[in-house]
């Protein structure tokens, strides 16, 4: 029930010439369920496929702003686009993310971070100008993802500002 990849790359390229022209903040959030392979592994891949549906659900009612948009990134991953945030704006949208799907309860018996499906999710923001692009702030996001994983996952990490 989410956005795709094409919408997402859409909305962030007319995004991104927005906050060109305004000098308004834009923030990008990756989120990746935590040891989905061995979820789908344990479970099956009809219950790895209910699993993402409950999760996308979680990040869709938590991400309500009529501007923001949530994506499926590809295969475990989900992204989100919200003009006009800052930093703190992000990582507090981000936490109620983990929170929600914390809160969902999926077992997860074949995980190594927790006994329930968990997220990891990096965070950056970025006002677009003349020398930067939209892949640099999804890069920046990316980069903050993997060192959420790297710091154990189930956690936000958010992007030097």
């Amino acid at each position: 029930g989410l956005a795709n990849r094409r919408s997402l790359d859409d909305k962030l390229k007319h995004e991104w010439k927005c906050g060109q022209r305004s000098g308004a903040p834009l923030a990008f959030i990756l989120a990746d369920v935590d040891h989905f392979k061995r979820y789908n592994d344990h479970y099956g891949h009809q219950m790895g496929d209910e699993c993402l549906r409950l999760v996308a659900g979680a990040i869709a009612t938590t991400v309500f702003r009529p501007a923001d948009l949530t994506a499926r990134y590809g295969g475990e991953e989900f992204a989100i686009i919200m003009p006009n945030t800052d930093l703190a704006g992000a990582t507090a949208v981000a936490e109620r993310i983990c929170v929600a799907v914390r809160d969902l309860a999926i077992r997860h018996a074949a995980s190594e971070t927790s006994p329930r499906v968990s997220l990891s999710l990096g965070v950056a923001v970025q006002v677009p100008s003349a020398g930067s692009t939209p892949e640099m702030l999804i890069q920046s996001a990316d980069s903050a993802l993997y060192r959420a994983k790297h710091d154990g996952r189930n956690r936000v990490v958010a992007a030097a500002a």
